[in-house]
């Protein structure tokens, strides 16, 4: 493959060189898992192409199934006292309606001189007596309704923990690395594996600052792969990024001239659904167009 030196300096010469050099790439998740326990299910392995929403590994969750029954269970026995502590609270309901009825005509009596009026003390003591009973059974109500929230939300954070116990293949792509072993006792956010889309990957390519007045963002160009000869292979692609400020040219590339030491990044994506590209795999790239002479 040609040196970069032509790379910076093709587009105005006239010549079949490439305008661009560089190396593919392709976009790179490390999934990490998100509870702590025993993998008792690891479907991993490098190389392996994993569609998106598989299941990719599953930690243990006895104890977060078992802390779920007792909580549910706990929820259960307490809704059931709503009943018990209605039934209470009529009783004493009633029980006031008739000593109301006793208050009533004793207030009558007293007024007439009929009765002495301690009859009707003793009577309004009893109906103040019942009108706590009824308070404090009523008062019981919303501390139930409070401790059935608080239990309902421990209980869905527990099956958000069960959830997040089943891990899924964030993107469709290929294994690059595999970090964990089936049987293995996991942390929260220990890196399992590490995936990569493949069926698109950008070829990043480095461009001087003469060369940034022929490229633009959705620009297709031909890219150029090694085959059975050095650029035998010819692909379409097209320009998605242009870095907005130049850099000093990496160290993997050499220059042709010294005054070229400055240089923009420029991203191009190609089809790679035939999986000829590599990850590292040199690339060149070749404006269609627009090149000067």
């Amino acid at each position: 493959m040609l040196g970069i030196g032509g790379a910076l300096a093709s587009g105005c010469s006239g010549n079949d060189r490439s305008d661009g050099y560089g190396n593919f790439e392709a976009t790179e998740v490390i999934v990490s898992s998100e509870a702590a326990g025993k993998l008792v299910r690891y479907d991993v392995d490098e190389g392996l192409k994993m569609a998106k929403g598989g299941i990719a590994a599953v930690v243990d969750t006895t104890q977060l199934d078992l802390s779920r029954r007792q909580l549910r269970a706990e929820l259960q026995a307490l809704l059931t006292r709503n009943p018990s502590i209605s039934a209470e609270a009529g009783v004493y309901r009633q029980q006031r309606r008739n000593l109301q009825h006793d208050l009533d005509r004793y207030h009558r009596l007293v007024a007439e001189g009929a009765v002495a009026s301690k009859r009707l003390e003793e009577l309004q003591d009893q109906a103040l007596v019942i009108d706590r009973q009824i308070g404090s059974v009523d008062s019981k109500k919303p501390e139930i309704a409070d401790q059935a929230k608080a239990i309902t939300a421990h209980i869905a954070q527990i099956e958000d923990q069960i959830s997040k116990s089943v891990v899924k293949n964030p993107v469709s792509g290929v294994v690059l690395t595999k970090y964990a072993e089936p049987g293995e006792i996991v942390t929260y956010g220990k890196p399992l594996y590490k995936i990569a889309d493949t069926d698109s990957m950008y070829l990043r390519v480095y461009l001087s600052g003469s060369q940034m007045s022929q490229v633009r963002i959705g620009q297709e160009v031909e890219v150029l792969v090694d085959g059975k000869k050095p650029a035998g292979e010819t692909l379409k692609g097209t320009v998605t990024w242009i870095s907005s400020k130049a850099e000093f040219t990496p160290k993997i590339i050499q220059t042709r001239e010294d005054r070229v030491n400055m240089v923009y990044a420029v991203k191009v994506l190609v089809n790679n659904r035939n999986g000829l590209l590599k990850i590292g795999m040199p690339g060149e790239i070749r404006f269609r167009s627009g090149r000067s002479s």
